[in-house]
């Protein structure tokens, strides 16, 4: 499987590019960036054979099969509509979209092709929300609430490098999307009642630096996502699962019982690595010539949502 990566040498690329190196029968064909020589210089310590700055000239070479992209969030829903037309099978980072009117784009072109289109939900990939996920669906377990928080210290706009950023990044879209759409995924059903507040815009920024949101889908459980750009300590994503039978906190690919006893993992999964496991499902459903998980006919759920609790913020 031949790849092509945008935004190859951001924080999120090069965590791709990482993962494309561990899987059998994919390898990186082509990436794009925004600067030339810089494009060029990480092409070549990468041994990538074609550079660019023009996405549409990747998507022109034969040897491209499908990409993935890594780039800012504005872009996302444009640049894979230009994929999907110019037949190419597409992941996009999350989300997929940041308005629900380009999401629903994204779905209707998608619908005209044959193609795989997916969008890079990890947190259903990570082994530790995979083992609960089996655990449900063996009816083991059931999740009665989802306690979520997402911290970060981003007074400046800078991504998960320290590096400056060209865009602006955003609580609700991107990070919410993630807890929005594993939410609704674990439990198997759609929000039904939604809440959200946010806090002060930042004057620089333009952007809420803290926010609140609430969940509950109709068979009784609830989720509450809280979201800082402001937490100066540990940054990430940690999720707490209270559930009928036991409490489960989540910390990117490891898992541990509610009294922070670290559960086994071994033989959830053929990686330890999320990002490398949403790219294997991509590259097989691929292959396989099936819907992936995490399509973007799925993905547009949590869209929906997102939508609702951007309503809620605006009222």
């Amino acid at each position: 499987m031949r790849i092509c990566i945008a935004g190859a040498s951001g924080a999120f690329g090069m965590k791709h590019m990482d993962a494309i190196a561990a899987i059998d029968g994919a390898k990186v064909v082509s990436v794009v960036g925004t600067k030339i020589d810089a494009i060029k210089t990480f092409a070549q310590e990468r041994g990538v054979p074609h550079y660019t700055t023009d996405l549409a000239e990747s998507l022109a070479r034969d040897d491209v099969d499908a990409v993935i992209l890594a780039t800012p969030t504005q872009m996302h829903a444009a640049q894979t509509i230009q994929c999907l037309e110019a037949g190419k099978h597409v992941m996009s980072e999350i989300p997929m979209a940041d308005t629900i009117e380009d999401a629903r784009n994204v779905v209707a072109a998608h619908k005209k092709t044959n193609l795989v289109a997916m969008a890079g939900h990890t947190r259903r990939f990570n082994p530790s929300h995979q083992w609960i996920r089996n655990k449900i669906e063996a009816g083991e377990l059931t999740v009665q609430q989802m306690d979520v928080q997402t911290y970060f210290f981003r007074r400046s706009n800078k991504n998960a490098l320290g590096k400056a950023r060209s865009w602006t990044d955003h609580l609700l879209w991107h990070h919410a999307c993630h807890t929005v759409d594993l939410f609704q995924y674990q439990t198997g059903e759609t929000a039904s009642k939604v809440q959200a507040m946010q806090g002060p815009i930042h004057p620089e920024l333009g952007i809420a630096m803290d926010m609140s949101i609430g969940m509950k889908v109709p068979n009784g459980a609830i989720c509450t996502l809280s979201l800082s750009f402001n937490n100066d300590g540990p940054f990430g994503t940690f999720f707490r699962y209270i559930c009928d039978n036991g409490t489960y906190l989540a910390r990117y690919d490891d898992l541990y019982d509610g009294n922070d006893n670290k559960i086994d993992l071994s033989g959830v999964a053929v990686s330890n690595n999320g990002i490398e496991l949403q790219d294997r499902e991509f590259i097989n459903a691929i292959k396989e010539g099936r819907t992936p998980n995490a399509c973007v006919s799925q993905a547009i759920e949590a869209m929906e949502t997102l939508h609702r609790l951007e309503e809620c913020l605006e009222a």
